[in-house]
């Protein structure tokens, strides 16, 4: 009979995180499989939430399972049963508490290779709608331009990791594509270059923002955004820049950028690059997306927001967009396979509109709320937004919501369009 269970261990063990764990967490959960002969459904759990402790930075399972009391003999399915759901509970109890990140850091991943850069010649088309605009959120309608395939920061909540390899690949045909884009003359766009990759991680390499700030010269009516959490902006001071532009910051507590968004700018280093583009006349915009729900979040963001308003003056600042935790199951798998010490899956999760796991609408509506708020002073001059956010999340945050996503847009667009000083002709 365990000859028999242990055929069929070997079977389903690579079908789950088994392969992933350290060779002493397999050993123990090898022979707690055998003992209490655990479905593949069982086994697959197990596993999982022994990847998941270990990379929270909790005890280890084995120290979790050496706490609960032994079974009699005569329990057999019905102890097994109760142990589990013991453990589901206990990761739940982890889940629900506020997250504490330890003084000196998780962990640090090592840094990505990036030996393969490359200019490649494909057929994709480059520009799209962002991928997450759907009639059951308020979305910006935003439109996408793809420059460049994957990214060279390690986020850990990234879900550019889960669409592309180790490979970072830039379209050869970048100018020609742009050219292709149909723009009607009579109406306002709004592109962002920053959804396959960060848009200033890899600056003019291949004559990148060259060509773009070309296309954004030909078409006025464009608002080209560059998304980054970079403080590379060396080619916009370097070189004179076409008005429709619009560089924006994926800005995050310290506590955040440190433990989780690997090899990026800092807080400080974000912060200064912005200035000096604005000081260079450029606008601004910033994103605090995703917000991370963890102890210390409600002194900590409002401490960023008390930042901006001292350094920039509102009439810089084009939009700021609030956003938070928006797992899908691919990334989450991903994260897991990865093992990098991070507390972002250590958090209580409910599907979204989309079938998406973010948090529950309570704590979204007080993070946001608590933001907002340590904007006031802004709230008349500068444009406000949730991203991928239901109408009800809206309500509960701002008092409001857009009846469609072309109202959104088109407040978004005439607001944002309006701030810009957009000479009669521009010569880059």
């Amino acid at each position: 009979m365990k000859a028999e269970y242990i055929n069929k261990f070997e079977s389903f063990r690579e079908q789950t995180l088994f392969p992933y764990l350290a060779t002493e967490q397999q050993a123990f959960i090898r022979d707690i499989a055998i003992e209490y002969r655990f479905t593949f459904q069982e086994f697959r759990q197990v596993a999982e939430a022994c990847r998941d402790l270990e990379m929270w930075g909790e005890p280890d399972l084995q120290v979790w399972w050496e706490t609960q009391p032994k079974p009699e003999k005569s329990a057999g399915k019905q102890f097994k049963k109760s142990l589990l759901t013991n453990l589901q509970t206990y990761l739940q109890e982890k889940r629900a508490a506020l997250n504490v990140y330890p003084a000196n850091g998780l962990p640090r991943p090592e840094a990505r290779e990036k030996k393969h850069i490359f200019q490649k010649q494909s057929s994709k088309e480059i520009a799209g709608m962002c991928p997450v605009a759907s009639e059951e959120t308020v979305c910006c309608n935003l439109r996408t331009i793809d420059t460049v395939e994957n990214c060279a920061f390690g986020c850990s909540y990234c879900t550019i990791q889960t669409f592309y390899k180790d490979k970072f690949t830039f379209d050869v045909n970048l100018a020609e594509k742009l050219k292709a884009i149909e723009i009607d003359p009579e109406r306002f766009y709004h592109f962002g270059t920053g959804q396959s990759s960060d848009s200033l991680v890899w600056g003019n390499k291949f004559s990148t923002l060259e060509t773009l700030c070309a296309w954004a010269a030909a078409n006025a009516n464009v608002l080209l955004e560059f998304k980054t959490k970079s403080n590379n902006v060396s080619f916009f001071l370097e070189k004179e820049v076409p008005p429709n532009l619009v560089c924006s910051w994926s800005l995050n507590t310290p506590t955040i950028i440190k433990n989780e968004e690997h090899f990026t700018a800092n807080l400080e280093q974000r912060l200064a690059a912005a200035r000096s583009v604005a000081d260079r006349g450029m606008k601004v915009a910033f994103h605090f997306h995703p917000m991370v729900h963890y102890d210390g979040w409600d002194e900590d963001y409002p401490a960023i927001a008390a930042r901006l308003k001292n350094c920039f003056d509102p009439d810089e600042v084009l939009f700021v967009s609030l956003g938070s935790i928006t797992m899908i199951k691919p990334v989450m798998n991903k994260i897991r396979k990865n093992g990098h010490a991070t507390k972002i899956l250590q958090m209580e999760m409910t599907p979204d509109p989309l079938g998406k796991l973010t948090y529950p609408d309570d704590t979204k509506v007080e993070m946001f709320r608590t933001m907002h708020s340590a904007f006031s002073d802004w709230h008349e001059r500068v444009f406000f937004y949730l991203c991928m956010e239901k109408a009800t999340i809206w309500q509960r945050t701002f008092g409001f919501s857009y009846p469609d996503n072309e109202t959104f847009e088109r407040k978004f667009l005439q607001s944002s369009m309006s701030k810009l000083q957009t000479p009669e002709v521009f010569v880059p």
